[in-house]
């Protein structure tokens, strides 16, 4: 099932679309090479970890919030989704993915294999104190890949991006204003920016604002409804 919209900004047209189904199917269905950036933030195999040991607020049914906890993504899956993703990228793009320090390590060899140049992790530095017991969570990983060549648009950002994490938000949501400085440093207005494990649009809000085209995909229905309303909204600021 697809939902798709279209948004009118004052300048110009810029299209979104939104999709729900697997993520390696979904990318199964872009052409190649037609699409310029790739900010993801998939619900890695590690959280069931942090979950039952009780380092992660986030249960099943969260009390910190009415959605549920989404489907995991097996770190087994690894290697068909960065090769869809290598594959429907262009030839000189961008590729961020957010993980823990568990699931850096094995996904940056494997993005290595189907092709990506890997830059380094970039620090998510939450600003406020998580859960934890061995010194507790502040930070989180961005790890930033290469296809072909592309020179960042402001090579004055530091590899440590200081926003504060959202509170009470969609399970394990991500600020706006954090997407927002990978959007602007790796693609060009209207060029097109996906997102393959959307949750409430993060990317897709920082796209928009910024004059980016917006392809969503996630399985949860309430991501499609929550990312949709937060995505419509942006037409009566």
């Amino acid at each position: 099932m697809s939902v798709y919209k279209l948004f009118n900004s004052t300048e110009s047209k810029i299209q979104y679309s939104l999709f729900t189904q697997d993520a390696v199917e979904w990318l199964r269905t872009i052409h190649d090479g037609s699409v310029d950036l790739v900010v993801t933030d998939p619900p890695y195999e590690s959280l069931e970890k942090h979950r039952a040991v009780g380092t992660t607020t986030r249960l099943k049914n969260s009390k910190s919030s009415s959605n549920d906890w989404f489907e995991i993504f097996r770190n087994e899956r690894f290697e068909e989704l960065f090769s869809e993703i290598y594959r429907v990228l262009g030839k000189n793009s961008h590729f961020y993915l957010f993980c823990d320090q568990e699931t850096a390590f094995i996904a940056k060899p494997i993005a290595e294999s189907v092709g990506f140049k890997f830059w380094k992790p970039i620090v998510w530095d939450k600003m406020k104190i998580g859960m934890g017991y061995h010194y507790r969570a502040r930070y989180e990983f961005i790890l930033f890949f290469e296809k072909g060549k592309r020179k960042l648009n402001d090579l004055s950002i530091p590899d440590v991006l200081q926003v504060p994490r959202v509170y009470r938000g969609y399970p394990t949501e991500k600020p706006v204003e954090l997407m927002e400085i990978l959007v602007k440093q790796s693609s060009s207005e209207t060029e097109l920016v996906i997102d393959p494990f959307m949750g409430s649009g993060p990317v897709g809000l920082a796209s928009l604002q910024n004059n980016r085209c917006f392809w969503g995909n996630d399985l949860s229905s309430n991501a499609i409804e929550v990312t949709e309303q937060r995505l419509n909204a942006l037409k009566f600021k």
